[in-house]
């Protein structure tokens, strides 16, 4: 799970960029981007989150967006993107096995 807080624009998705490019050396099955601590994300970060989908399908895996604040669940409903990610209401527990 990556967590991200604060805004994710511009200035600042380079950060997110890197956090998934590390988890993303190897292949992994599941990504979940914890939004709950972001309070706004402009198409720079959105960007951000739709490589890294991308990358993690062309592996099999699956690229999952959680508990996403009202502002940023209506830039992903203006965007049509609430159609692209899989997004959950609430941060999903994971299996640690």
């Amino acid at each position: 799970m990556v967590t991200a807080n604060g805004e994710l624009d511009l200035y600042t998705a380079p950060r997110l960029q890197t956090a998934l490019a590390a988890l993303l050396r190897e292949p992994v099955d599941r990504v979940v981007v914890d939004l709950s601590g972001v309070e706004f994300c402009d198409s720079t970060g959105m960007n951000v989150l739709l490589a890294a989908m991308k990358r993690v399908k062309e592996n099999g895996g699956t690229f999952e967006l959680a508990a996403p604040r009202p502002a940023v669940r209506r830039i992903l409903q203006v965007t049509g993107l609430d159609t692209v990610f899989d997004i959950h209401e609430a941060v999903p527990a994971l299996d640690v096995t």
